[in-house]
């Protein structure tokens, strides 16, 4: 018998016969891509609490036999089985199918009743719930929590596991509403799915402006790449598309000073991934790719939902006027593309996830930064090519005046500071920093000498005493700069600004005396707040570029702005 897919178009009540007819009195299924076709895809065209009640009134027909309605009830059974969710999701629904049960039990037909079983749902309501993110009012979050600990390996496969957790609460509906509306409006799981490759991309970029010197944005870049190549190893184009997308952002693409110095074989992985993900002849390379791949594989939602919108503007639902005949060919594509997502979740990632690790890298993600915000950042970590400015009077204040700090106050910051060290990176405890944890320390001091000049006494392990009197030393050394110094100049803003000390609402941003930028911290002060000196700012204020950032602070001492110190933040804010 010939299929009524091979025919351009059906009615609903032709489609909701021929999958009756799909079944035989014990129950097996002889066209399962039609029944899961029209099933899947009957909301497109009847609410699905309207075909319920088409099936329940056909049971009903004085004309029905009983073997007929056993073949609705094992249809009613096999929707139950593939599609549950809209049973859960569905209250109206739900309560229909369960009429009908009683209704069967109620004429005496029990082993039809015993067919259909609402118990066995699952709840989805909990996988759907979007946990709220909180506004945060000085868009400040730890960047790094995850980065200086984890392998490119690993770092790949968590983000393989966190976005497949995502991608796997989207339902048909979420794509339908897509598709109709043309955005994510009231469709919460598909925006936090999209946001959280945003994230991803985002996060890049200011885990790569987040170091100050170009070689460390370079390693920064290459380890990202070596992320991309072990997320092509997993199978997972999503993340590598937002990998990609992140380090050929404009913020990090014109760091010119920093793509020197990374290695040629690099750069040719890099292109190759681009490449890869191009969406020329409509992502050609990436569809091969995708489609030679077997067991897990994730795909590149995006591209299948500029599929999905692009079959839907092409082609209409209906093949007639009146709007009662459904087009079969436009089903049938839709079909193609959502059957393929809805296998995709029934195939998991082979990844041990630590749960710990998930949810310190859902904090990481959880940024609050505009494209405009990034770009701004990356002009202060390489500006456009332009002549050196003249020194301000303020640069030249600064550079002059060089007073004599107080060494009782110096000695007193660095003792806390390397209190704060060993009590963050003396993991056993034994009252000793070793060479292990010596580079952990190095990733957040990236000036800091080498082990051996800090072991005076060359027994393999730096004590309290032999780390202060280091710092002690770099800091007579250093004219009290610690390695670690503000470069402030004079700066001008379109938009009001206010001081990040005294919060004082700079009046007139374009005007001399121009507040204070650091191109380094990203902090402004206003000039009073310089030349009276004592400017401290507060951890809710603090806005650095490093990493490690606000795990320190800003301290001027009178009359002297170039003063400044690293101090660890002793409230456990860095990872381990």
């Amino acid at each position: 018998m010939e299929s009524i897919l091979s025919k351009q178009s059906a009615t609903v009540d032709e489609l909701v016969e021929a999958c009756i007819q799909a079944f035989d009195g014990s129950g097996t299924l002889k066209d399962t891509s039609l029944v899961r076709m029209f099933l899947m895809m009957h909301p497109w065209y009847i609410p699905s609490t309207d075909m319920a009640k088409k099936l329940v009134l056909q049971s009903q027909e004085e004309s029905c036999t009983a073997e007929r309605r056993t073949r609705i009830c094992h249809l009613v059974k096999y929707w139950i089985s593939e599609f549950p969710a809209e049973f859960n999701l569905s209250p109206e629904l739900a309560d229909q199918i369960k009429d009908f049960k009683d209704l069967l039990n109620t004429e005496g037909n029990e082993s039809q009743s015993q067919l259909i079983d609402l118990d066995s749902v699952p709840s989805y309501k909990w996988k759907r719930q979007v946990t709220q993110r909180v506004p945060s009012m000085s868009k400040k979050r730890k960047m790094s929590l995850l980065f200086d600990h984890l392998d490119s390996c690993e770092l790949a496969e968590h983000l393989t596991y966190l976005e497949y957790k995502s991608f796997c609460k989207i339902l048909f509906q979420d794509y339908h509403s897509f598709v109709m509306h043309g955005c994510t409006v009231e469709n919460p799981i598909l925006e936090r799915f999209i946001t959280l490759f945003n994230s991803v991309s985002q996060w890049i970029q200011l885990m790569v402006l987040s170091k100050p010197t170009a070689p460390q944005r370079a390693t920064v870049i290459s380890h990202f790449i070596r992320v991309a190549q072990k997320l092509l190893h997993l199978q997972n184009f999503n993340t590598l598309m937002a990998v990609v997308g992140g380090l050929s952002n404009s913020s990090i693409s014109r760091l010119k000073d920093t793509q020197a110095h990374i290695s040629a074989e690099t750069n040719k992985v890099f292109n190759n991934l681009i490449e890869l993900v191009t969406s020329c002849g409509n992502y050609s390379q990436y569809r091969k790719r995708f489609s030679e791949c077997s067991g897990f594989r994730f795909p590149i939602l995006g591209v299948h939902l500029k599929d999905l919108i692009a079959v839907h503007v092409a082609l209409p639902d209906w093949a007639d006027k009146e709007k009662t005949r459904v087009n079969l060919a436009k089903a049938q594509q839709l079909y193609a593309i959502l059957q393929e997502l809805a296998l995709i979740q029934t195939t998991p990632p082979h990844v041990d996830a630590n749960t710990d690790l998930l949810n310190l890298l859902t904090v990481s993600l959880d940024q609050y930064h505009t494209e405009e915000e990034i770009y701004q950042m990356s002009l202060h970590r390489e500006p456009r090519n332009a002549p050196d400015p003249k020194p301000t009077m303020i640069d030249e204040w600064a550079v002059s005046v060089k007073p004599n700090a107080d060494p009782t106050i110096i000695k007193k910051h660095i003792e806390k500071m390397v209190e704060s060290v060993f009590k963050n990176f003396d993991s056993d405890g034994d009252g000793h920093i070793s060479r292990e944890e010596f580079e952990a320390i190095r990733n957040n001091f990236p000036y800091l000498s080498k082990f051996g000049e800090l072991d005076k006494n060359q027994d393999g392990k730096i004590s309290r005493e032999e780390m202060i009197d280091y710092f002690m030393k770099a800091s007579s050394l250093l004219n009290c700069k610690m390695g670690f110094i503000h470069t402030f100049t004079e700066a001008t803003y379109v938009k009001p600004t206010f001081c990040e000390h005294c919060a004082g609402f700079v009046s007139n941003p374009t005007a001399p005396p121009h507040p204070l930028s650091c191109s380094i911290w990203i902090c402004t002060l206003s000039f009073v707040s310089v030349i009276t000196g004592g400017a401290r700012l507060p951890i809710s204020q603090r806005f650095p570029l490093s990493g490690r950032g606000d795990a320190n602070y800003l301290e001027l001492q009178p009359h002297a702005a170039e003063v400044a110190f690293w101090e660890i933040w002793e409230e456990g804010n860095w990872a381990r």
